[in-house]
């Protein structure tokens, strides 16, 4: 386990951090095409796509471009999907997909 740090943690040193976890995160989010534009990236969505077509998932939160969480697959032969975040098999991708990140 790791040790507990100090209970006063410089406020600078806690502000220096979170911004590091910002701009890493905006980054991040800055290859995405999406970011640029103040929109939805998925008018529609597609039910029924097979695990084994799908390359990656990218999950956005909701935010200022779109006030709904939207599931993007890149397929293995190079197109994308909008996949329906609420459906139970796309909820089920979504946890592979992670699980499988993680290791």
């Amino acid at each position: 386990p790791m040790a507990r740090a100090a209970p006063r943690t410089p406020r600078l040193l806690r502000a220096a951090l979170l911004l590091l976890l910002l701009v890493a995160a905006g980054r991040r989010a800055a290859g995405a095409p999406v970011v640029a534009e103040l929109r939805c990236q998925c008018l529609q969505t597609v039910q029924g796509i097979h695990l084994r077509n799908i390359q990656s998932v990218k999950v956005t939160p909701p935010g200022p471009h779109c006030a709904q969480t939207e599931v993007v697959a890149q397929l293995k032969n190079g197109q994308e999907a909008c996949l329906n975040p609420a459906a139970p098999m796309v909820k089920k991708i979504i946890e592979k997909m992670l699980d499988k990140e993680a290791r």
